[in-house]
């Protein structure tokens, strides 16, 4: 599967979201990429998987996952029953918390950035 099938699949509000976060996870650094993997969009540094774009299998909403999760203090982040991944919801609804999502993915990037 390509990554555009993924968005394709889906149905607005939902993939418009899914598009803009791809967006912005895709340009807030040079150096990440896209692949897929677990018929997920992956976004990767350095080889090194960064974090996830999937839904909720019971609330439909999206969210990123990240990778190394367990390492980000942020008070919006869920590991629910996660040991090492946590994840921040999107509301479909509402504008995507930019500033709060480009924090998060500059917090992550650092710590693969420091090996």
């Amino acid at each position: 599967m390509r990554a555009e099938d993924f968005y394709l699949q889906k149905t607005d509000p939902t993939k418009s979201c899914l598009l803009a976060l791809r967006a912005i996870i895709l340009n807030s650094h040079t150096g990440i990429s896209e692949s897929v993997k677990y018929a997920m969009p992956c976004f990767s540094y350095k080889q090194k998987q960064v974090c996830y774009l999937w839904i909720d299998r019971k609330t439909k909403e999206p969210y990123v996952l990240f990778v190394e999760g367990k390492k980000l203090n942020h008070p919006k982040l869920e590991t629910g029953t996660r040991k090492r991944m946590k994840i921040l919801r999107i509301d479909v609804k509402k504008d995507i918390p930019l500033r709060l999502l480009q924090t998060i993915l500059r917090d992550a990037l650092d710590l693969y950035q420091a090996t």
